[in-house]
């Protein structure tokens, strides 16, 4: 039954888009060209654009845009650090853990960090070049090995505050010295890694690293800003050459804009088992699966929630409003065509902790808000 629904529901999707890319408003890409043909990933965050542009900064953008301007400390604004920023290596020169015969360690020296692995009679080492992850749960650290962006067999855990394996590796303990040092990235993985952590780190052409800024800051998700300063200067306003998600409805904003990266239906259903118990990380595709809750309006986008501009807001009884825009608050509450969603018969208040409930992923030692809204029950397994 459970596989059904999730078929019914991934062929709703497909109709969904067709139908919006039909019908729907002409798009425009990052450097404001329309493309009421092309696909919505052209457009998505994580700089895959393919326009050459240069990119000018946040510090840039922030000149302008003052109320924006602290989205460099939000967790996107700080998915990765290069190795001399890195606010967690710097403050632990030394991290260590041993598993099996093997011992790993990240050690600091001058401006950057070191990543070691050893078997006890031979070891290989590599600078650590990216940190990913702000740290609030872990954070992984990307080195070269053979001319291989590797993602290293070991992170950091906030809980721990130490090491541990890296989620979704393997466990067991590995075959040889070269195995215990992580996953390879095919030139794919990467560009999808940098293109998620970094601005202007991936694009058509591949990897640029070394112009890549740190972090998912302003034109990962709006495009370069070439054009669009250009546009500023010359008093332009009729053709800002900028790209402004604010257009996409609520199913295209979460699964095909913040879905490019915090991972989609359609991509998770693509993953072996669906990703297993992982996949409560994966915030779009929990969405999706929400009873009555798959729809364009866009109350149900990400970013009805969540300012990709301000601080993670922690606190539940600020999400409150968000649940009575369109539920009622008591039975006998006349509905209203914004309105019309059936009242909770147990509170108006703290909604997330009910119906959104935070779910313990051991392998990351920290718990995620579970994004597939339920009526969530004491002792019910957690959904797939």
């Amino acid at each position: 039954m459970a596989e059904r629904l999730k078929k019914t529901l991934a062929l709703v999707f497909l109709l969904t888009c067709a139908a919006g890319f039909a019908a729907g408003p002409v798009l425009r890409d990052a450097w404001g060209q329309a493309r009421p043909d092309g696909p919505l990933a052209r457009r998505r965050p994580g700089g895959r654009d393919e326009s050459g542009l240069r990119y000018v900064g946040s510090e840039t953008c922030a000149g302008c845009h003052t109320q924006q301007a602290a989205q460099g400390q939000t967790p996107m604004g700080r998915a990765s650090q290069r190795a001399a920023d890195c606010d967690i290596l710097k403050a632990r020169p030394r991290l260590t853990l041993r598993q099996g015969r093997y011992t790993y360690q990240i050690t600091r020296g001058g401006a950057g960090s070191v990543y070691t692995v050893s078997d006890g009679v031979s070891s290989l080492s590599a600078p650590v070049l990216f940190c990913f992850g702000q740290g609030a749960a872990g954070q992984t650290y990307i080195f070269r090995h053979r001319g291989t962006h590797y993602e290293s067999r070991v992170s950091y855990f906030r809980a721990l505050d130490g090491l541990d394996i890296t989620i979704e590796h393997p466990r067991a303990e590995p075959a040889s010295l070269e195995a215990a040092l992580g996953r390879p990235m095919t030139s794919e993985a990467a560009r999808g890694c940098f293109g998620c952590h970094t601005t202007g780190g991936a694009g058509a052409a591949g990897l640029r690293l070394e112009t890549a800024a740190a972090g998912v800051s302003c034109e990962a998700c709006h495009g370069p800003g070439e054009r669009h300063l250009a546009s500023v200067k010359a008093k332009d306003l009729k053709n800002l050459n900028i790209y402004n998600p604010a257009g996409l409805d609520g199913l295209e904003l979460s699964q095909e804009f913040c879905g490019a990266c915090h991972q989609s239906f359609e991509t998770v259903m693509g993953l072996e088992n669906q990703g297993g118990a992982g996949n409560v990380r994966f915030q779009p595709y929990r969405v999706f699966n929400s009873r009555g809750h798959l729809t364009a309006d866009r109350r149900m986008s990400c970013t009805a929630c969540h300012d990709p501009h301000g601080p993670l807001e922690r606190d539940p009884v600020k999400y409150d409003a968000n649940c009575l825009s369109c539920h009622l608050s008591t039975p006998k509450e006349p509905k209203t065509r914004a309105r019309s969603a059936s009242p909770c018969p147990v509170s108006t208040k703290q909604c997330v902790t009910c119906h959104m409930p935070r779910v313990e992923l051991p392998s990351m030692h920290f718990k995620f808000t579970d994004h597939w809204v339920r009526v969530a029950r004491p002792g019910q397994s957690v959904p797939r």
